[in-house]
């Protein structure tokens, strides 16, 4: 299998592009696709400050490293769960201070349990409501919460292609239209409320992958212990299955909804309070995570 560009041994097939590449013109076809992604949804103005959140795994590695590379001085924050379980908070923070020690980036590292009295450990035997779910709550939170009280103007996260079709998989099949009406590798900003973006989410997770292998990214690659049985996984194989019959599938399912359905959905906008503890967004005050903050300590 030799390189499209240059007829070097190819380290990659792109099936849903039809060519194969070597390692210089992979890292060089990646990283414009990117390019062409954060300009495609204006995704950043000049002069913002932008916070990659950090987990440790390939693609928010790979995001926190790309961006440097195209020359954005990002700045990272690595959450620190408290699961215990296999010392996998432990690890994943040593990988990412590892990695930030090594490269010379900045790094923030939050730690729920030091911070707010409680850990995602807690959360798994105390709670009855599924953990991703209050776990994603919990980052989702902090992530804005630190952003915004250390001026950050923008949160870039790693959601690659994979994460954002079986999410809009999920959503068509059970008609989630609130959901739907937010999907979009965008969030503008709103009050308190950080803007989002996902820069890698027109590239597949084998893609970063590949990058990362490529450019001797380190990550940690176990999967949480707590995250058997979650349903993304069913979708992302059903994906990956339509994919392998017909490549570029899933490009353009993203695609074609945010261009030809997710105008159809209308979003209600739901009024925002302020919470009465902590003072950020939320519909129905006290905010969800004070409320779980609160079941966890008090």
């Amino acid at each position: 299998m030799k390189c499209k560009k240059c007829s070097k041994k190819a380290v990659i097939r792109i099936r849903s592009h039809g060519i194969s590449l070597c390692e210089d013109h992979f890292t060089e076809f990646f990283t414009k696709r990117v390019k062409e992604t954060i300009k495609r949804y204006s995704m950043l103005n000049e002069g913002d400050r932008i916070l990659v959140a950090v987990s440790g795994g390939k693609d928010s590695m790979v995001l926190w490293d790309i961006m440097h590379s195209i020359g954005y001085p990002v700045e990272a924050l690595f959450i620190d769960l408290g699961i215990k379980k296999k010392l996998q908070s432990e690890r994943a923070r040593e990988t990412v201070k590892s990695f930030a020690t090594q490269k010379g980036y900045k790094l923030h590292i939050y730690s729920i349990e030091h911070e707010d009295n409680f850990t995602i450990d807690e959360v798994k035997i105390r709670e009855t409501r599924n953990v991703c779910a209050s776990c994603g709550l919990v980052k989702r939170y902090i992530m804005n919460k630190f952003a915004y009280e250390n001026n950050f103007s923008v949160i870039a996260t790693g959601h690659n292609l994979n994460d954002e079709t079986a999410t809009l998989l999920s959503n068509v099949l059970s008609w989630k239209i609130g959901y739907l009406a937010r999907q979009h590798p965008v969030l503008p900003s709103q009050g308190k409320l950080v803007k989002k973006i996902k820069p890698l989410c027109e590239v597949s997770e084998r893609e970063t992958a590949a990058y990362a292998l490529i450019k001797g990214i380190p990550f940690f690659s176990e999967i949480c212990p707590y995250s058997k049985g979650a349903t993304s996984i069913v979708y992302k194989r059903a994906l990956n299955l339509i994919e392998y019959q017909s490549p570029g599938t899933k490009l353009r399912f993203y695609r074609e909804f945010l261009k030809n359905a997710k105008p159809l959905f209308v979003s209600e906008h739901e009024e925002l309070k302020d919470c009465n503890i902590c003072g950020y967004p939320t519909t129905f005050p006290p905010c969800a995570f004070c409320r779980l903050k609160e079941r966890m300590t008090g």
